[in-house]
């Protein structure tokens, strides 16, 4: 596996020069468009190459395991306040939720996701327990206690968060907001402004390659219907209107962010994290995708084999 690895990053490498960082946040915009790393989490362990033990904002991601939670928390309840189709839109479009009253396609789509952090917060709820709830199931499922939320770029986000904003007061005048919106926000910043490695990453998401079990310990993280309903929609809705592109190259679930980090899940193999923060045209990293690519190619991990 490691030498897979190793071949990926060079097959993508040429592939940086095709994106740019997202520099519309000015703390992701300093990253350096020239790093790039991968990790693979199996059942026996980690492997890694290139840039993987470097952190960076995963961003998006998170909402994958702020999904897991929040639906632990209020169950299928949730389904009623956001759906599971993909969006064919842009990540933080307005237009849908005017037509559509105040209900986000899906969870993986920004005004998805704070409805999502807004249901973990619950009705007189703490933000700030939410997140310390996404930062233990990290921490734990990762091996690294050291994970946390890099303030630096919440408040980078925060500053220029003002869409964001606009997508919960149109929710929150449709009824579908329970927090105040500055309370909803404020934590969706911070749960995207995680830092984690490739190697982190990937071991933080390996349960969902296992029916929702730690490979190693056995132990239930999920039940085994839900981390299939969530690979479901991570194929269907986890890049945008990417989504169906990288579900034709990778074949994988998986879900981008704009820090340049890609979460893919290979079911009964493990999870793959690439990294490079210069980003195609629609927000997903241009060389990670190529990466991941290049790996299924080599693995046949594809779930349409």
């Amino acid at each position: 596996m490691q030498q897979i690895l190793t071949e990926a990053l060079a097959v993508a490498a040429p592939r940086r020069a095709g994106g740019k960082v997202a520099d519309y946040i000015p703390a992701l915009a300093r990253v350096s468009a020239d790093k790039l790393g991968i990790a693979f989490a199996g059942a026996d362990g980690v492997v890694g190459a290139g840039d993987c033990d470097e952190p960076f904002s995963i961003q998006s991601i998170s909402k994958v395991f702020m999904l897991a939670l929040a639906l632990d928390r209020v169950g299928v309840n949730l389904w009623e306040r956001v759906g599971r189709e993909p969006s064919g839109s842009t990540f933080n479009s307005i237009v849908q939720l005017e037509s559509e009253h105040g209900i986000p396609r899906n969870p993986l789509i920004n005004p998805g996701a704070i409805v999502v952090t807004d249901a973990l917060i619950g009705e007189e709820g703490s933000a700030d327990a939410a997140i310390e709830a996404l930062l233990t199931l990290l921490r734990a499922q990762s091996g690294d206690p050291s994970i946390a939320v890099d303030e630096e770029v919440a408040s980078s986000e925060s500053d220029t968060g003002a869409r964001n904003r606009s997508l919960a007061w149109f929710m929150k005048n449709f009824g579908n907001l329970t927090n105040p919106v500055e309370i909803a926000v404020g934590a969706y910043f911070r749960q995207c402004a995680v830092a984690m490695s490739c190697r982190q990453l990937a071991r933080a998401g390996r349960f969902l390659a296992f029916d929702g079990r730690d490979p190693e310990t056995g132990a239930e993280i999920i039940p085994w219907h839900r981390a299939r309903r969530i690979n479901s929609v991570m194929m269907l809705c986890g890049h945008y209107d990417n989504s169906g592109e990288f579900a034709f190259r990778v074949g994988l679930p998986g879900k981008s962010g704009v820090g340049g980090g890609i979460l893919a899940i290979a079911p009964g193999h493990g999870a793959l994290a690439v990294w490079s923060p210069a980003l195609n045209e629609y927000g997903t990293s241009a060389a990670g995708a190529a990466a991941l690519e290049a790996v299924v190619d080599r693995t046949g991990w594809s779930v349409f084999f």
